[in-house]
């Protein structure tokens, strides 16, 4: 049993080497939702930022540093259609060890009429989905740090229940100043160990990102830019282009329109106006998601978000509102505790 243990987790890790599209084709999607307020806001994904955010060692293990120590991350999602999620998530650092962090994830589907194959309801059941996050980093040195996340799957549809195993590996920098800072990770390598109904195992939703984040030295501002699914280019589905037909010039000018189509889509632009040490501002645009989800003749806000955050010494309140579709947007609300601050505060 335990031979057979550590071969299901060591398969896990050589997910890496398995592609596939960018959605419906994939078991577990619900690992790639975003919980952080503050990510959201930004376009939904950053493996960037250093910050004492302790949600952001969601995205990138290696984010995850001792300005973190101690800190209780609650998140929670009000999505569409009576569909909610969250995360919750604790952190310690050890000098001369490392940081680590363990926490849970969940999304819950709500509950759905049971029918008969005649379509008389007979019942009700519900769905929802789990993963456990283990996390551990650890500076190479002063500017670079690395880390992973082991993340144990179950998800519960029906009466139908499926295992599974991820696992992200990421890695930081940033300056000395403080001032930029990168990242890059890949995610959901791994493996669905039991299936559905006895079914094929299906893939896992694999990813690799990368991104940086630059703060203006006398300005109080700080950019964020984010490249998705480096492991594929062709994001599109279904893009209509233009005549191939004509000169050679027109099929030049098209092929550029659709190689710069593609690389609009790996990118999440996101941005922070910080007035005050414990007070910012923020947005972001992703053009994949607007692309995806946009109505032609009425494309609104489609892929923007925005949101705000107010940092004490014990808590960090993160709000973050992206809109998806004209039928709605979602809300993201992170609270950031430091327990041991909040039980000296009022105990002394």
């Amino acid at each position: 049993m335990i031979r057979r243990t550590i071969y299901l987790i060591l398969c896990s890790f050589t997910g890496a080497l398995l592609s596939g599209q960018t959605g419906g084709d994939h078991v577990y999607d619900f690992l790639n939702l975003t919980y952080s307020g503050l990510v959201s806001s930004l376009g939904g994904v950053n493996v960037s930022l250093r910050t004492g955010d302790l949600n952001l060692a969601y995205h990138n293990p290696a984010l995850l540093n001792p300005d973190m120590d101690k800190s209780l991350a609650l998140n929670y999602v009000n999505y569409f259609a009576g569909i909610n999620y969250g995360m919750t998530m604790y952190a310690r650092s050890f000098p001369g060890t490392g940081n680590f962090a363990a926490g849970i994830t969940y999304l819950n589907y709500g509950s759905f009429k049971e029918t008969d194959e005649s379509g008389n309801i007979t019942g009700t059941f519900t769905a929802s989905e789990y993963a456990l996050s283990l996390i551990y980093s650890r500076d190479i040195d002063s500017l670079f740090s690395i880390g992973a996340n082991l993340k144990p799957i179950l998800s519960d549809l029906e009466k139908y229940t499926s295992f599974g195993m991820a696992l992200d590996i990421g890695a930081s920098y940033h300056s000395r100043n403080n001032l930029f800072s990168a990242g890059f990770t890949i995610k959901n390598m791994g493996l669905q160990i039991t299936t559905y109904s006895g079914d094929i195992h299906e893939k896992l939703p694999f990813e690799i990102q990368a991104g940086i984040s630059q703060q203006l030295a006398h300005a109080p501002l700080r950019f964020s830019l984010t490249f998705r699914h480096l492991e594929q280019f062709d994001l599109t589905y279904n893009y209509i282009t233009g005549s191939n037909s004509g000169t050679s010039s027109v099929n030049q000018t098209q092929k550029m329109s659709d190689f710069l189509e593609n690389a609009m889509r790996h990118m999440i632009i996101g941005t922070e106006l910080i007035p005050l040490k414990n007070f910012y501002l923020s947005a972001g645009y992703n053009y994949q998601r607007r692309k995806e989800l946009e109505i032609d003749s009425k494309t609104s806000t489609v892929g923007f978000s925005w949101g705000f955050g107010i940092n004490t010494s014990f808590l960090r309140i993160g709000f973050g509102r992206a809109t998806y579709h004209l039928a709605g947007a979602s809300n993201n609300i992170s609270l950031i505790l430091r327990p041991d601050l909040i039980y000296k505060k009022f105990h002394n």
